[in-house]
């Protein structure tokens, strides 16, 4: 096992990784901007190290730093937690040739899962269902390009291969749009992810997005860890993930889950790692992987019992996976709630000094959070600021739970998504379970309206 990890990452997945390496008795170094120097995790830090101004860029995406970091501190692993460098392959790459653990896949894994037209491929020899699409890169040919979306079937999406986040997408109803769009998604694509390469799907109308956890060492054991339902989302972000999906049958979840596992031991895969699908009409087709821990983890977590960081660490230190999939038992239902610094219903980005912070308790609640009264939120980074999850016997006693928690969550001096959440618990359609990608984005079209 490790004797010393450095944390290359900020926020509440900073504070989370470095409680996992607190738990199993290894020192953890947190890298820092100077916009972070008041964060509580670097207060409560054995070792922290500088590595920049606030510019991501400059520090959190600073591949050079973060090494010299582990340098100077003698650590032996790095945890790149989520977001920033969690999932760029050279980063990996650097990290294991500088003598280095990446505490996550191989950079060839990395490599394959991040590129969407690869994974794609990887998949379908995998026997993983797909959205019906091109098989590859789209041509640059204008005439092959509508045949292929004339055999799909209108509407299309062009997607960028080295896309995420839920950028590089553009939807297409009609054939005099394609050729404009696809252009438009190359020209966007090679600017923001520095890949021009762009593939078209199936436009699937009002799918869910279901998403399977695994978990796998390098020995190819490899288990699921059940599914999460994030389809409320906005823009193509998730606001509330909830373990297990309402209303699937468990056996159309173990075949799912059976052939993602298939497929990693396929690819060889190690750590934590997520597939995400979109869910219509009985059927789940795979969009993508990522190739990481999710902000949405300890859904899982609360209903599965396994601390999904540890066992990052614990693969990542060579050991095998410490549980089979026949010990892997769902127990209750967990929400989770993505507190951001926001306005709830225009999203303005609110950082600031949070004058009071009184996070709920009681049976059932986690917070997780690096915030704290007279917390400066800086205006640098994503505006998320905690996650709130309730769990309960049931989905009705979890949802009756996070009610109770938002009434008790107090943050002021910046403004808060609270609201809208709040709001939310109590929607009719959400609570029957069960909604899909367009409805959190129509619910709030019809506020506005209000």
């Amino acid at each position: 096992m490790f004797k010393k990890i450095l944390i290359a990452n900020r926020g509440e997945i900073a504070l989370r990784i470095q409680r996992a390496c607190r738990e199993m008795g290894i020192k953890a170094v947190m890298v820092y901007s100077e916009a972070d120097r008041e964060a509580k995790y670097v207060k409560l830090a054995e070792e922290a190290v500088c590595i920049g101004p606030a510019q991501s860029g400059l520090s959190y995406l600073n591949m050079p730093a973060i090494i010299s970091a582990a340098e100077v501190t003698d650590a032996e692993a790095i945890h790149p937690g989520y977001g920033f460098l969690s999932e760029n392959a050279d980063f990996a790459e650097r990290v294991e040739r500088s003598g280095f653990q990446f505490i996550g896949p191989t950079p060839e894994s990395i490599r394959i899962m991040g590129d969407k037209v690869s994974a794609k491929q990887a998949m379908i020899k995998a026997g993983v269902p797909c959205v019906p699409g091109s098989e590859g890169e789209l041509p640059d040919d204008p005439v092959q390009i509508k045949r292929m979306a004339k055999t799909i079937g209108y509407p299309v999406i062009i997607k960028a291969a080295g896309g995420g986040g839920g950028r590089g997408m553009r939807v297409v109803h009609t054939e005099a749009a394609l050729v404009n769009a696809v252009q438009m998604t190359k020209a966007e694509a090679g600017a923001a992810f520095n890949n021009a390469a762009v593939y078209m799907e199936k436009y699937l109308q009002n799918p869910r997005h279901i998403e399977i956890q695994i978990i796998a060492d390098k020995y190819k054991n490899a288990v699921y860890l059940g599914e999460r339902d994030c389809s409320m989302q906005r823009r193509h972000q998730k606001v509330i993930e909830e373990a297990p999906a309402p209303g699937i049958p468990r056996k159309v979840i173990e075949r799912i889950g059976e052939r993602c596992v298939a497929a990693c031991k396929r690819i060889g895969y190690r750590g934590a790692g997520t597939f995400e699908f979109l869910y219509e009409d009985g059927e789940f087709y795979f969009i993508e992987m990522n190739t990481r821990v999710q902000v949405e983890h300890p859904v899982t977590e609360m209903t599965t019992g396994v601390d999904i960081v540890r066992t990052q660490i614990m693969v990542a230190a060579g050991e095998k996976l410490p549980f089979t999939q026949r010990q892997i038992q769902i127990r209750g239902h967990a929400i989770e709630c993505r507190l951001n610094a926001e306005d709830s219903y225009n999203f303005m980005p609110s950082p600031g000094r949070i004058t009071m912070w009184h996070p709920p308790g009681g049976p059932g609640i986690r917070v997780d959070s690096h915030v704290y009264t007279n917390y400066f939120v800086p205006p640098n980074y994503d505006s998320m600021i905690g996650k709130v999850i309730a769990h309960g016997d049931t989905r009705e006693q979890a949802l009756a739970r996070m009610r109770t928690a938002l009434g008790e969550t107090v943050v002021e001096g910046i403004n808060t998504n609270i609201a809208l959440h709040r709001e939310l618990m109590v929607d009719a359609k959400f609570m029957e379970g069960s909604t899909n990608i367009h409805y959190l984005e129509g619910w709030l079209a019809d506020h506005a309206r209000k």
